[in-house]
């Protein structure tokens, strides 16, 4: 599998590469009315699905879209996964409104043919990270808050700027000046021998990794925790990088990654992160759909 290719699957069947698709007034286009997630791949397995599935259905109810059929992404996901191959780190389920109107508004409920397309393709992990911060933030009183929908232009427009400035994430507060999350990652600090992340409440997503990281580390006793309001506050990435705190990503791709870079100022990852990260590794290799 090349670094370049993608299987796709949508309609029922595997497609080409150049096949149309979707519709011109599908809204997952026009208006981003769509939801979606992500999954790493291990040897041909999807890891976390049943979780990342249900994470979708939840997804999918909070902007009022049908309930996703879970036996046909599976099957989809099979289909995509067996023709990709070895070469496959990443599995990507897409699932929108379907053709709309060229407004905000949806057809009857009758009307709807929801889109769903799955894909596979490469993905290239790193066990390290370099973040920087940028002026942007999240609103924790969104209406789609904790949704992980297609409406990704300000990630996109945040993670620009972080790679202009030779990063790879941009860490974001929320409008109340907290700690929230980055593009496509929750975040993690290190702090007085504990590992702290912003409850949901900030407006961050409830990422899979996240989840399991909050898990996992409880069954291990190593301790890490959520924090709510005012108990991380944006500035507490002055104290990463004057060197009295760390910070760690965590995502489907990324894993557990200790950042090593803050806005140019190279750092160390902290010593509770580094177990955190082996830890999560060696549960991934023993239970693949936890």
């Amino acid at each position: 599998m090349s670094a370049t290719s993608t299987v796709i699957w949508s309609d029922g069947r595997l497609r080409g590469a150049d096949e149309p698709l979707v519709s011109g007034i599908d809204h997952g286009l026009t208006v981003g009315d769509g939801v979606f997630e992500t999954c790493a791949v291990y040897d041909g397995t999807p890891f976390a699905l049943t979780r990342h599935l249900r994470r979708l259905r939840r997804s999918a109810a909070g902007l009022g879209l049908p309930e996703p059929d879970e036996d046909e992404i599976r099957a989809a996901a099979a289909a995509v996964l067996a023709a990709a191959g070895p070469g496959a780190g990443r599995l990507r389920i897409t699932y929108t409104g379907g053709p709309g109107p060229l407004g905000s508004y949806r057809f009857a409920p009758q009307e709807q043919r929801p889109t769903l397309i799955v894909l596979a393709g490469p993905a290239a992990r790193a066990h390290a990270s370099r973040a920087v911060r940028v002026p942007w933030v999240r609103n924790e009183r969104s209406a789609v808050a904790g949704l992980k929908t297609t409406s990704y232009a300000e990630n996109v427009v945040a993670l620009a700027r972080a790679l202009e400035l030779g990063a790879d994430e941009a860490v974001l507060a929320n409008t109340v000046g907290d700690l929230c999350e980055g593009t496509g990652s929750n975040v993690v600090v290190e702090r007085d021998g504990e590992l702290l992340t912003p409850a949901l409440s900030s407006g961050c997503l409830a990422g899979i990794t996240r989840e399991l990281l909050l898990e996992w580390s409880a069954e291990a006793g190593e301790p890490v925790r959520e924090v709510g309001p005012g108990e991380l506050p944006y500035a507490v990435l002055e104290e990463v990088l004057a060197g009295r705190a760390h910070l760690t990503l965590c995502g489907s791709i990324r894993n557990i990654s200790p950042v090593v870079a803050l806005d140019g100022v190279e750092l160390s990852a902290g010593p509770v992160s580094l177990r955190a990260q082996a830890m999560f590794q060696e549960r991934v290799a023993d239970r693949l759909d936890p």
